[in-house]
């Protein structure tokens, strides 16, 4: 069992059921009366976000999460995923993967998280190298600072690049944020 002064960011712990990861936290002192917590936390299963308050000295059960390292295997409508130590496959759905299908590609290594032996999220790297497949040529002369064009990556996620990005490319990826970080080596 935790306590409240136990409180972190990134903290699992499990609600009505529910595993929820703090986000944020706040702890208050008020003149009068007792002590508090205020945090915001976060569905790992939905992802909604709710505001919630601890008493000092009240107890928070832990989440039963666990983390595995697996490694992305093929997507044919359902993405599959095999564990590096015992070669186990699962199956998910788009639904728990979301928005991470665009950087996903065969053989990356990640973490999967999985609630009660049930897989509920995916934790990525957070650069990802991804190959540009189509995209404008530049332009001379448009020279204008900052200016960027629309280009279409290897699993398929459009991106804004820089005008001196070409077909063929390898860009660096924020995964967190989905922008276009830099070019690459290949």
């Amino acid at each position: 069992m935790y306590e409240t002064s136990d409180i972190r960011k990134g903290l699992k712990i499990e609600l009505d059921g529910e595993p929820y990861t703090i986000v944020d936290f706040q702890f208050v002192k008020p003149g009068k009366g007792n002590a508090f917590t205020r945090t915001k936390i976060r569905n790992l299963i939905n992802q909604s976000v709710l505001d919630r308050t601890f008493k000092t000295g009240e107890k928070i059960t832990p989440a039963d999460t666990e983390e595995r390292e697996m490694q992305f295997l093929y997507n044919d409508g359902s993405f599959h995923f095999m564990d590096n130590q015992n070669y186990e496959q699962i199956s998910l759905d788009s639904d728990v993967v979301g928005d991470y299908e665009n950087y996903l590609t065969e053989n990356m290594e990640i973490q999967v998280s999985f609630y009660k032996s049930r897989p509920i999220g995916l934790t990525l790297p957070n650069f990802v190298n991804l190959a540009v497949t189509e995209t404008a040529p530049g332009e001379k002369g448009n020279t204008v600072t900052g200016a960027t064009k629309p280009a279409t990556l290897s699993t398929g996620y459009s991106v804004n690049v820089p005008l001196f990005i070409n077909e063929g490319d390898m860009l660096k990826i924020d995964t967190r944020s989905g922008e276009y970080v830099e070019r690459v080596k290949a």
